[in-house]
C-alpha cells in the first residue's frame, strides 16, 4: 500500500511540474529583439512588470525551506512575519544576538552581517561579501557559527512541548486511576504505544530484548508522526516543514546507525566482515558489499522520510500556484482552475494524513529491524538438533 501511494505521489509531482511549466510557457509573451532600441526607462518598466508576475517557484521554495522568521501572511516587503532570535559567533567579532527583523527581509545589513537566501554571511566595511569567496568559504574564513533559532528549530520545540504534555498527562492519569479503563489522553496514547511495542519492537527485535530500545522507538515514532501532521499546513500561517528537511532525516538516521553499531554483538560483525561458511574468494567481493550496505541503510531511512514528505508539500503548493498562474491569463480561467485545484488539494490532504502515519511507522519499523539484526545471535546459540526438528516439522 505504501509503495502504491509513493508511486502515485511521484507521478502527480511529475505531472504538476510538467503542467506548470507548460502553462508558464503558454503565458509568456513573444518578444521581439527590441532591446537595443529600448530606452533605459522602458527597460526599467519592463523589469518592474516582470517582477510583478506571480512566481510559483519562489512561493513553493519559501514555504518548504527553513527561514530565520516565521511567515504569517503577505508576500515580499509587505509580508507579516514573526522575527526569530539570530545567534551568531565569529572568531573575529565575538557573540552577536539580535532578532531577524533587523535584516528587513534581507534588504539591510546589521552588525556586520547580511541575510542572503536564508543564509547569514559576514560583510566588510562596504557592506559587501567578498566577491572572491563563496558563502560557505566566507563563513569558514571568518569562523562564523550560526546557531540561530530558525523556523524549523522553533517548530521542533513546539513538537517537543506537545510530546511532553501528552506523555506527562497520560502518566499522571495512570497514577491517578490505576487499573481503570483508559480515557482522554491516556486512551489516545495507549493503543499507539501498544502498537509500537507489539507490532514493531517485539516482532522485529524479540520479546526478551526489546525493552531497552522502546524509549527511542516511541520517541522517534511520535516525533515523526507529530511533525508530519504539523507539516500538513505549509500554506497556512504557522506551518513548518520539519520532516521535509533532509537535515532532520539525516540526524534521525545517524542516531539509528549509532545505536545499531554500539549495541551490535560479535555475530553481527562476523557476518559483516567474514561471513561464516563463505569461501575466501567470495568474501573479497561480499565483505565490501556488506560494509557498504551497513552505511546504505541509514541513508535509505533519510531519503525515504525526506522525499515522501517533501513531495506531498510540493504537490499541494503546486496546485495552489496553478490558480494564480491561470488567473494572470484570464480571471474566469483562474476561477475554473481554482475549483479543481482546491478540490484536489483537499484530496491530497486526506491522503497525506495516511502518509504521515505510514512514514512514522516505516521509519520506526526499519529502525527496529536494524536493531534486531544487530543483536541477533543466529543459530549458534540454539540446540543443533533444532534445525533437524524444524526440517521435519516443515
Amino acid at each position: 500500500m505504501a509503495n502504491k501511494i509513493n508511486i502515485f505521489k511521484h507521478f502527480l509531482l511529475l505531472f504538476v511540474l510538467l503542467f506548470t511549466s507548460l502553462s508558464v510557457l503558454a503565458y509568456e509573451p513573444q518578444e521581439k529583439d527590441y532591446k537595443s532600441e529600448a530606452t533605459p526607462a522602458e527597460n526599467h518598466d519592463k523589469h518592474e512588470q516582470k517582477s510583478d508576475k506571480f512566481n510559483a517557484g519562489e512561493l513553493i521554495i519559501g514555504h518548504i525551506t527553513d527561514a530565520h522568521d516565521w511567515h504569517i501572511a503577505g508576500e515580499g516587503e509587505h509580508s507579516i512575519s514573526l522575527p526569530l532570535p539570530v545567534i551568531l559567533y565569529s572568531s573575529q567579532r565575538g557573540l552577536s544576538i539580535f532578532l531577524s527583523n533587523k535584516f528587513e527581509h534581507g534588504h539591510k545589513t546589521y552588525n556586520g552581517y547580511k541575510l542572503e537566501k536564508n543564509h547569514i554571511v559576514a560583510v566588510d566595511e562596504m557592506e559587501q561579501v567578498d566577491a572572491h569567496h563563496s558563502t560557505v568559504n566566507e563563513e569558514v574564513t571568518n569562523g562564523l557559527w550560526d546557531i540561530s533559532i530558525t523556523k524549523n528549530v522553533l517548530a521542533m520545540f513546539v513538537s517537543f512541548g506537545l510530546m511532553l504534555w501528552m506523555f506527562i498527562t497520560a502518566a499522571k492519569m495512570y497514577k491517578r486511576n490505576p487499573g481503570q479503563a483508559p480515557k482522554g489522553m491516556q486512551g489516545l496514547l495507549e493503543p499507539l504505544i501498544i502498537f509500537v511495542r507489539d507490532d514493531i519492537a517485539k516482532s522485529a527485535i524479540g520479546e526478551k530484548r526489546y525493552h531497552k530500545y522502546m524509549p527511542f522507538l516511541l520517541t522517534v515514532f511520535f516525533f515523526i508522526w507529530i511533525n508530519n501532521l504539523l507539516g500538513l499546513i505549509p500554506i497556512i500561517p504557522g506551518g513548518a516543514n520539519v520532516t521535509g528537511n533532509i537535515a532532520i532525516g539525516m540526524v534521525l538516521a545517524a542516531v539509528v546507525f549509532i545505536i545499531t553499531v554500539v549495541t551490535a554483538n560479535k555475530h553481527y560483525w562476523q557476518h559483516i566482515f567474514a561471513m561464516p561458511g563463505v569461501p575466501i574468494g567470495v568474501l573479497v567481493l561480499l565483505t565490501p558489499i556488506e560494509i557498504f550496505g551497513m552505511f546504505l541503510k541509514p541513508f535509505v531511512l533519510m531519503i525515504r522520510l525526506f522525499a515522501n514528505m517533501l513531495a506531498g508539500h510540493i504537490i499541494a503548493l503546486s496546485f495552489f500556484s496553478l490558480i494564480f498562474i491561470f488567473a494572470e491569463m484570464n480571471t474566469g480561467l483562474g476561477w475554473g482552475v481554482g475549483v479543481f485545484s482546491v478540490a484536489f488539494t483537499i484530496f491530497m490532504g486526506m491522503l497525506e494524513l495516511l502518509v504521515c502515519f505510514l512514514q512514522a511507522y516505516v521509519f520506526t519499523l526499519l529502525a527496529a529491524m536494524y536493531f534486531g539484526s544487530a543483536i541477533d545471535e543466529g543459530h549458534d546459540k540454539h540446540n543443533p538438533h533444532d534445525d533437524h526438528d524444524h526440517d521435519r516439522n516443515f
